[in-house]
């Protein structure tokens, strides 16, 4: 299993097996990594104050509300979802990461907290578990390239099937 670099990515891009919608510009794509934009839509979090069961019946939509919005004061300590502009689609034999952007982390912006898998097969637009775990309020801003995936190719072939495989908002 290796990972793909820039001219992997792009050569796997134009034979259609990693697809992006919008297309994306070939200045987002690195050496080894493709950058991705944030969109407007968010999902916050309620102050509910209240026990929420971790099972495999939780539900993040009865704890968070959606909103809109082009901007977002994102205070120390706080996490939201977000979602990515560009919606990926991977084929069967080709998996990839999500990963923050360094010159973000050192302002102390996470980007996922733990899933930052995407599955093989999958077709739809990534949601990011954006925390901010800096002592200081940061802005968060629709269109900004926040995020990378990196690619790497499986050992076989398989497509997810999961609850979130066609999900395009947050």
């Amino acid at each position: 299993m290796s990972i793909l670099t820039h001219d992997d990515i792009v050569k796997e891009m134009n034979l259609g097996n990693i697809r992006f919608h919008p297309r994306i510009s070939p200045d987002q794509i690195k050496e080894a990594s493709v950058d991705l934009h944030l969109s407007e839509f968010f999902r916050v979090f309620e102050k509910i104050n209240q026990v929420v069961e971790i099972t495999d019946a939780a539900d993040y939509r009865k704890i968070t509300k959606p909103i809109k919005t082009r901007e977002l004061m994102l205070h120390p300590h706080e996490t939201v979802l977000g979602i990515t502009r560009e919606k990926i689609s991977l084929p069967g034999n080709i998996c990839a990461w999500i990963e923050g952007r360094s010159r973000f982390a050192r302002l102390g912006l996470l980007i996922h907290i733990s899933a930052g898998l995407i599955q093989p097969g999958v077709s739809n637009q990534q949601v990011l578990e954006i925390t901010n775990l800096s002592p200081n309020t940061l802005m968060l801003k629709e269109g900004e390239r926040i995020c990378q995936l990196v690619f790497q190719r499986t050992s076989g072939n398989s497509v997810y099937q999961g609850r979130f495989k066609t999900q395009n908002k947050p």
